[in-house]
């Protein structure tokens, strides 16, 4: 039977499944202690295979995608794909469950056309921008033109066809005033800070260090853009360059760049120095990221990048783990002097600000401290969620 309630939403992501998508299935787990009913409508994957999994009293329903889009007009064929899903599976849960808000979370911004014939019969959208897909666009394929263009018009459709925007920093609060045209009120920004309870230092897996004296990781997606190559090749500088070896390269994480990144430390012999563990979580995953002596954050300087607010942030800062990072303007203003910044934006850069942390032990140390020291201060999930849901709240009853 339909569940007759108010207070009940639909959360449409397409880029990841849920749970593997933190700050969704963070979300989501917001709304449902604060008594609403939700249901998350996301992709499968081999790791989460299940078309439908009811996970702590929220409702997930997974639809498959046929390819993995690496090209312009691959990723439209990609996208009306998954729009056909998202729209019949809408149709299911409104038919099972109910929902009065419909939330879309991008990549891509295409995802308002589904939500305008339900938005006909009363129900309220819901945009959640974790990305800026024009410059995100740029970063990609290096170019703008036709594409961009459209890609812009699909960003303020979207804007305008939302009751409230959440945006995931301010830089993309003030994009959806100034180039979306919303009113500051019906706008908030929730950072996606990990939640303390799922993010914790324990015993080290010191197997990954191979004998080696530190751990350089890197912990994310592995995407065309996430900057892992820029990783990689900065590990052949220490290696071939510097002629520092006394350490070990961990890259966790999945995602669709990453048989090429595989195939670029092949290249230049760096397999013995790099070990690319794929998907980990839990306690697993803990045990792998307590053993980093210094994490990376290896994005390239790009227009996208400077806007960002990278999960790796607030990830590495929770575990008091040293950070190296491009001067990227987001992360420098969430970081401040709790990092060590590249001075240019090569992957040699990126090797010899590495190389300053591993030489100087007691550098290393402040920097790990001052990073927990700053996140305990100005990272909290639990204030994140609380501005989220009271978005939620503020929108039902305007």
């Amino acid at each position: 039977m339909a569940v007759k309630r108010r207070r009940s939403c639909v959360i449409i992501v397409e880029n990841l499944p849920v749970p593997f998508d933190r700050r969704v299935w963070q979300e989501a787990q917001a709304l449902n202690r604060a008594g609403w009913l939700v249901s998350v409508i996301c992709p499968n994957s081999k790791r989460y295979p299940l078309k439908y999994e009811m996970i702590d009293g929220i409702a997930i329903y997974r639809h498959s995608l046929p390819f993995e889009a690496r090209s312009a007009l691959a990723f439209l064929l990609e996208y009306a794909i998954a729009l056909a899903y998202e729209f019949r599976l809408l149709l299911k849960v409104h038919a099972e469950r109910g929902f009065s808000v419909i939330q879309a979370c991008n990549p891509p911004d295409l995802i308002f056309l589904v939500t305008l014939p339900f938005k006909l019969f009363g129900k309220l959208f819901v945009f959640d921008q974790h990305d800026v897909a024009p410059e995100l666009y740029v970063a990609k394929f290096g170019r703008k033109g036709f594409f961009h263009r459209m890609l812009l018009l699909c960003e303020w459709l979207t804007f305008k066809s939302a009751n409230m925007v959440i945006s995931a920093n301010e830089t993309f609060r003030e994009i959806a005033i100034d180039r979306g045209g919303k009113r500051p009120e019906v706008v908030e920004t929730v950072y996606s800070i990990p939640d303390a309870r799922n993010i914790y230092r324990t015993q080290p897996q010191d197997e990954v260090r191979k004998g080696r004296k530190f751990v350089l990781g890197y912990l994310g997606i592995i995407g065309d853009q996430d900057g892992v190559d820029h990783m990689v090749r900065a590990v052949n500088y220490l290696v071939r360059d510097a002629g520092f070896t006394d350490f070990q390269a961990v890259v966790i994480g999945d995602g669709p760049a990453l048989a090429s990144v595989r195939a670029l430390a092949r290249q230049l012999d760096m397999d013995d120095h790099i070990t690319f563990t794929g998907y980990l979580s839990g306690s697993v995953l803990m045990a792998h990221v307590s053993a980093f002596d210094v994490g990376l954050i290896p994005d390239p300087v790009n227009e996208t990048n400077d806007m960002m607010s990278m999960n790796k942030v607030f990830e590495y800062s929770a575990l008091g783990i040293p950070i190296v990072s491009y001067r990227l303007k987001e992360t420098m203003r969430l970081l401040g002097d709790a990092a060590i910044y590249a001075q240019g934006s090569e992957p040699k850069d990126l090797a010899l600000a590495c190389l300053q942390l591993m030489r100087d032990d007691e550098l290393r140390m402040n920097c790990g401290t001052r990073a927990r020291d700053h996140a305990q201060l100005s990272f909290s999930w639990e204030k994140e969620s609380q501005k989220y849901v009271n978005a939620y709240e503020r929108l039902i009853v305007s």
